[in-house]
């Protein structure tokens, strides 16, 4: 059986190679595409697919906040009818989750898929992200601050589990501020297993998120020859595994394997901008801070959508790289 395996493997990896195999696609389970012909006022109706109260600040609505940029669709929309969404930041954007509680600290705009609650099936089993993320040139972010721009945040809202980053960022020793960079769960430190400029142009990133200790397990499109497969990994933890592209054309490249990373605690996914303070010896970034006035700042989304790769099991092409995965 492992012979015919890495078989099919080799043969499915030249039809890769030359365009002759279609893109093999799990289940899409949450749809964060927005389609042509939507508004900014679309964000603030039933007829958005992203939380239309959430996460923006107080007495604005995403028509304010909301731009739709004419730039090309990113590599998730090819062939697709959707459009990119550019989300600013400017001096009002400050959260208020209640009337005591006033995120002055922090300035924000995220977008929550409307149909991840926090408890629902997104966090569990075996799911893949997808999203394009580009630079606004009109609207350049300050990076003397550090920018939150996709995070999965736990349910209990105690940590961030997985978290791409730019900026000037805490805790970690950086030879630019320039840079996106993913890292693990806040509590647990786990480093930062990818970093990569953030040049002009588009960003294309999968990450591949096993909440059940299982694996997919990506090779990428320039592996050729035969291997031996042995019995499937086994993770003791979680694991998150990242891929990347830098354009509308080139296939993903596996950057990182699959690093434990403790993943538990379900939680919300968030696409935007959090931007937090500046200053010294800040206990809650929250309410201390310095940020400062005339802000307008802005990030251009796209391909914004969750499969469930628990689905089966098998060998396939999947943007340009080839697929194993094991069940059980």
């Amino acid at each position: 059986m492992h012979f015919q395996l890495q078989t099919s493997i080799s043969i499915i990896a030249a039809l890769c190679a030359t365009g002759q195999v279609l893109a093999q696609k799990w289940p899409i389970v949450f749809k964060g595409r927005m389609s042509k012909g939507s508004t900014p006022a679309t964000f603030d109706s039933t007829a958005s697919l992203f939380d239309s109260k959430n996460v923006k600040g107080a007495n604005l609505t995403w028509a304010q906040i909301i731009q739709l940029p004419n730039t090309t669709i990113s590599l998730f929309d090819t062939n697709i009818t959707t459009i990119s969404t550019l989300i600013t930041l400017f001096d009002a954007s400050i959260f208020a989750p209640s009337a005591t509680n006033i995120q002055t600290g922090s300035r924000r705009a995220e977008l929550l898929l409307s149909s991840n609650n926090g408890s629902d099936s997104s966090t569990l089993g075996q799911k893949i992200v997808r999203f394009l993320i580009m630079k606004d040139t009109k609207r350049p972010l300050n990076m003397s601050h550090e920018y939150q721009l996709f995070f999965l945040e736990s349910e209990d809202f105690g940590t961030n589990q997985v978290v791409l980053k730019t900026g000037t960022i805490s805790g970690i020793t950086q030879n630019s501020t320039n840079n996106l960079v993913m890292v693990g769960n806040d509590n647990t430190q786990i480093g930062t297993p990818f970093s990569t400029p953030f040049t002009e142009g588009r960003h294309n990133f999968e990450v591949v998120m096993d909440f059940d200790r299982k694996f997919v397990l990506p090779f990428p499109l320039s592996f050729r020859a035969p291997f031996a497969l042995s019995t499937p990994p086994n993770s003791k933890n979680s694991t998150t595994q990242i891929l990347h592209a830098t354009d509308t054309t080139t296939p993903l490249s596996t950057v990182t394997t699959p690093i434990t990373n403790d993943i538990s605690g379900q939680g919300q996914y968030h696409f935007g901008m959090l931007k937090k303070p500046t200053g010294e010896n800040l206990t809650d970034v929250t309410e201390q801070w310095f940020q400062e006035s005339g802000i307008d700042e802005g990030v251009v989304w796209g391909g914004v959508f969750v499969e469930d790769s628990a689905v089966g099991g098998g060998v396939g092409c999947e943007f340009g790289a080839v697929i194993v995965r094991w069940e059980g």
